[in-house]
């Protein structure tokens, strides 16, 4: 389709973080129209390579990101899945400082998969588990005994 800018969202959020919402300016780049099936067995109709670009309003600097998408998404939507990339990247470091997922001296690719796939299965959880043990105890009531 020939390279052309599709849309400019000027400040749209990525999610919100702790200090209330993260606000950037973003634009996108199509770079070019493909049939998904050519590339990827399953993916129906025509998707989008393009680059999605980030300028953060207080500096200036920018953030590139690749993206792979059906034809027509929407900007805010290309934003908000980049916005849980922070989320993503968050839990691989709790991985490897909690649960050693770096610490990995395989030799072979079947070793490198098993370990992983245990680290990350341990992961899944401690995420799910994690919850229930840091909520608040039950308050407890009293009854007085029957006399």
């Amino acid at each position: 389709m020939g390279r052309q800018y599709t849309g400019s969202a000027g400040k749209v959020s990525a999610g919100n973080g702790t200090k209330g919402a993260r606000l950037h300016d973003w634009v996108y780049l199509e770079l070019a129209d493909l049939d998904a099936d050519e590339y990827t067995d399953g993916l129906p109709g025509t998707w989008t390579r393009g680059l999605l670009i980030r300028r953060h309003v207080a500096d200036g600097a920018l953030a590139l990101f690749t993206t792979w998408r059906p034809a027509g998404t929407t900007m805010e939507t290309l934003v908000g899945v980049e916005g849980h990339r922070w989320a993503i990247e968050d839990s691989f470091e709790t991985a490897k400082n909690e649960l050693g997922l770096d610490h990995n001296e395989t030799r072979s690719w079947h070793g490198w998969h098993r370990h992983v796939s245990l680290v990350m299965l341990a992961f899944a959880m401690l995420a799910a588990i994690r919850p229930r043990a840091n909520a608040a105890p039950p308050k407890r009531t009293w009854t007085r005994p029957q006399t």
